[in-house]
């Protein structure tokens, strides 16, 4: 069993002047640290529905074929076509957490937690929805961060592997 770790997000938010839409998740899992990216678990279903919901193509995982021409995406690409997915769409996406103690990708060990700082995006962008990708990160958003950004948020299941009772479709 994997002991607790100390560990910082590592990476990013992604997000523009044009965002209107933040999607929170709680803590990104040992995949996507490894990836230096969101949802970076193939099996994770977030780029799926997100793709789904904007009538888009869903965006190639590395080593996946491209669809310009075939050849296989690298990491940066793959992370450059979901970046202008959710750009494209206005939408933000990061993490409710910051950095804390966590064992493994299990949400359910989340202890010692320094809050995201949400400035960052709600000073440059008119966020008008929050919504978070499963109940971990609710709990987090209305925790640490709703007071700051002044919106109740729309908690949805998560995209998770770990979530087998909702399917890719029902969670469309």
């Amino acid at each position: 069993m994997a002991s607790y770790q100390h560990i910082s997000h590592g990476f990013d938010p992604v997000f523009d002047e044009h965002s209107r839409v933040l999607v929170l998740g709680s803590f990104p899992s040992v995949l996507s640290r490894a990836n230096a990216f969101y949802y970076g678990n193939p099996q994770n279903r977030f780029w799926r529905v997100i793709a789904h919901s904007l009538g888009k193509p869903v965006p190639p995982n590395e080593g996946e074929p491209l669809p310009a021409n075939g050849s296989t995406a690298s990491l940066e690409e793959s992370i450059a076509a979901k970046k202008a997915l959710l750009l494209e769409g206005g939408i933000a996406l990061w993490d409710a957490i910051e950095e804390c103690d966590i064992k493994g990708s299990s949400d359910a060990s989340i202890k010692s937690v320094v809050p995201a700082h949400i400035e960052r995006i709600t000073e440059c962008a008119h966020i008008e929805a929050v919504i978070c990708n499963g109940a971990t990160a609710g709990r987090l958003y209305k925790r640490y961060l709703q007071w700051k950004v002044g919106l109740v948020a729309h908690v949805l299941p998560s995209t998770s592997p770990a979530n087998a009772a909702w399917k890719t479709e029902r969670l469309i």
